[in-house]
């Protein structure tokens, strides 16, 4: 390095308009998100975006906004000019979507920009290249703004290497105008690219029109999915829809979540998710959502990432537990007893039941047996000291009883009993199917959980105490939540500043690593977030094992009676849609389903 380098100096302005876009526009969508952002925060309520390319050869953008007066445009192109904020008081309550005045000026030091625009009170409209010393000229244009960009990072063409195939730059692109047009339902979109059209949306106003855009975005299987949620807290307020989790993906790919209209990435939020949908997913499954949590503007900070993908939450602590208590309560509603015919199709999954729904009903045919009424087949209880689960005869004899009309059932009335595994019921839509096990295991497992969080977790001493070296801070955390540590069943000591003393463990089923738990419980409980996520998930852990020990297991007779029984506790108990493992525990075979299958009608 020359004795010149090392001299400090100031940047060119065009190479410190380049280092920048290196921050702001990483690929061809994060330049078209910027420009649509900039036309939502212009009011625009028809934004029209074409695509060439992949983005790298062109990016069009039109909208029908407040457009940019002529004298203007200039400072359009200049860093940290900005219409949006003016004062520190503006910066943390922001209200727009952009505000830092670095997404123009950072695109055209990488690009060939141009911009036409006309104000609402002008004569006509203004086109400026952003090209150094390059003046403003008059240009036919409709009220609104147009800016194109062509041959993206032309002026850096080391960044084009890292650019992937055009489809892949093409998706990325779709991504982020699908998650602006979920969050702006009253603006119509219309996407193109490579001059074919992908979508036209319109803009809507209602609910219908909006599960009409979750459909166009997300596709019918998502739509039909969800169900809507709308609740609030003092100034918070959370509303959008939730999936099924017997709808959890593979992938996180169809999770959005905006703050005050602004899409974010937040650990605080995937936790309180991850939480709220813990024990009714599937392993490794992840839920699907859309979701727009409104706060007060100066309850969170939007200037702490270059993108403004994520946020900072000043009470996040709060926000967790309202997202959490939101969503908790939502899943936990969702049971037979509240389904509509619509509802029950949510939770059938009606998108997918055809593909599966013909073997089950050919193996019906052939297979469909009543169980005997006088079947007596006797089942260990589990025994504990503190906790016992119902014997299932005896529980669903006693709760048989006189069942009201068929069509006020959402479960119907049960038929027979199929291979002796599943229970098929008529009710006012259909056919009826439900895993009988699933089911009774999810009840045996609600009803654990209300007595454990009644008579706590039960605990045996170690014959021989395990001595846990920590660190200090590590000490000082198990001594400050010692009551917390004790209510997931661990009995420590303090036995000197970096030393603990395990005296008793929780009762589980299996090989437990006492000294690896407690170490993982700590580390838990140092999170911002507060508690311990390992404290209910060994709960949980204990409680699903002795559920499932604890129901009736496939190949056990019941008889009607104890049937329908069984359908009227699915009614009632929470989550009852899926077993606490994440799997299905009924599905509905509507009529219409059932005559497609037969070919009634053709």
């Amino acid at each position: 390095m020359s004795d010149a380098l090392k001299r400090i100096h100031p940047l060119s302005s065009q190479l410190a308009d380049q280092i920048a876009a290196g921050e702001v526009i990483e690929r061809p969508a994060s330049v078209v998100k910027e420009l649509v952002e900039n036309s939502l925060d212009a009011g625009a309520t028809r934004i029209e975006v074409d695509i060439e390319g992949g983005g790298v050869q062109r990016i069009r953008v039109v909208d029908n906004g407040a457009g940019i007066h002529a004298e203007d445009l200039a400072l359009a192109l200049q860093r940290h000019a900005t219409s949006k904020i003016a004062s520190v008081q503006d910066l943390m309550q922001v209200q727009s979507l952009g505000f830092r005045g670095e997404a123009l000026p950072s695109i055209a030091s990488v690009s060939r920009l141009e911009m036409t625009s006309r104000a609402q009170d002008a004569d006509h409209a203004w086109r400026l290249r952003g090209e150094e010393g390059a003046r403003a000229e008059p240009a036919a244009h409709p009220l609104g703004t147009r800016i194109e960009i062509r041959d993206l990072f032309y002026a850096v063409p080391a960044r084009r290497k890292f650019l992937r195939t055009e489809r892949t730059e093409f998706s990325h692109i779709e991504e982020h105008l699908r998650r602006l047009a979920l969050s702006h339902p009253e603006v119509a979109f219309r996407l193109t690219n490579n001059g074919r059209e992908v979508w036209d949306l319109s803009a809507v106003q209602d609910e219908a029109g909006q599960q009409m855009r979750l459909r166009s975005l997300l596709g019918a299987p998502f739509a039909q999915a969800v169900w809507s949620l709308d609740t609030q807290r003092d100034d918070l307020f959370l509303h959008g829809w939730i999936a099924a989790p017997t709808y959890a993906r593979a992938q996180a790919d169809q999770q959005y979540f905006f703050v005050n209209g602004r899409v974010v990435r937040d650990r605080v939020v995937a936790h309180a998710v991850r939480q709220a949908y813990r024990d009714v997913l599937y392993h490794g499954r992840h839920p699907a959502f859309v979701l727009f949590l409104t706060v007060p503007a100066d309850a969170v900070d939007v200037n702490v990432h270059p993108a403004k993908h994520e946020v900072r939450f000043r009470e996040q602590r709060r926000i967790h537990d309202f997202l959490f208590s939101a969503l908790h309560h939502a899943i936990a509603e969702q049971r037979p007893a509240s389904s509509s015919s619509e509802s029950a199709a949510i939770f059938s999954g009606r998108s997918s039941a055809s593909s599966g729904a013909t073997s089950a009903v050919t193996a019906a045919s052939s297979s469909l047996q009543t169980p005997p009424l006088n079947t007596q087949v006797r089942m260990p209880g589990l025994v504990s000291a503190s906790l016992q689960v119902q014997e299932p005869r005896a529980a669903y004899e006693s709760a048989a009883e006189s069942a009201p009309a068929q069509n006020d059932l959402p479960l119907g009335h049960a038929l027979a009993q199929l291979q002796g595994i599943y229970i098929l019921a008529e009710n006012a839509q259909g056919l009826v199917l439900v895993d009988m096990h699933a089911a009774h295991e999810r009840i045996t497992y609600e009803r654990l959980k209300v007595q454990m969080d009644a008579q706590g977790v039960r605990r045996q001493p170690l014959l021989v105490p395990i001595t846990v070296a920590v660190s200090r801070s590590e000490a000082n955390l198990a001594e400050e939540l010692n009551v917390t540590l004790l209510q997931a069943g661990l009995v420590v000591e303090r036995m000197g500043p970096e030393q603990l003393v395990l005296r008793e463990v929780p009762v589980m089923p299996g090989k437990l690593n006492a000294e690896q738990l407690l170490r993982d419980l700590l580390a838990d409980l140092a999170q911002e977030t507060g508690g311990s996520d390992r404290v209910e998930a060994l709960r949980n852990q204990l409680l699903s094992t002795m559920a499932c020990h604890g129901s009736v297991r496939a190949g056990r007779k019941l008889t009607l009676p104890e049937m329908d029984a069984l359908l009227r506790d699915m009614e009632r108990t929470e989550r009852s849609g899926q077993c606490n493992h994440g799997r299905p525990t009924w599905r509905q075979l509507s009529m219409d389903e059932l005559d497609r299958l037969f070919l009634r009608g053709r």
